[in-house]
């Protein structure tokens, strides 16, 4: 399976911007109405504008615009480098929720909110998963 997780945003720019530095990666696609991260061989992180899924799915959407800054998503990324991507998360302009702690699951894990409003949280990946970052 491969997946695409695809947030709805109010400045594609921005947050291409914001979560370039945070992932330390690239865009695999950055066009206008569409920027991708690959996360891993399966998984993309989408940027769509909020304008631009209202146009493709008509009124029958909800807009997105009324839930701004309302959490609605959460992306739970484990990583080597979880500290780090946390504190990059802060510098470009992220709202801390919750610093690292160990949680009731067994990881360490720290809660921001992006830019848009959506939940980040930052687990930090045991020595022994193994995967991409």
């Amino acid at each position: 399976m491969y997946v695409h997780f695809i947030l709805y945003v109010k400045n594609q720019e921005a947050s291409a911007k914001f979560y370039r530095s945070v992932l330390a990666l690239d865009p695999v696609l950055d066009v206008p109405g569409m920027t991708e991260f690959q996360l891993n061989e399966s998984s993309v992180l989408g940027l769509m504008p909020e304008t631009g899924i209202k146009k493709l799915l008509g009124p029958s959407l909800p807009d997105p615009e009324e839930a701004q800054g309302i959490p609605r998503a959460e992306i739970y990324l484990v990583l080597s480098n979880a500290n780090a991507c946390y504190d990059r998360a802060l510098a470009n302009g992220a709202k801390s929720l919750s610093e690292f702690a160990m949680r009731d699951w067994g990881q360490q894990v720290a809660y921001c909110l992006d830019l848009d409003g959506h939940v980040v949280a930052f687990a930090e990946r045991e020595k022994s998963e193994s995967g991409n970052d």
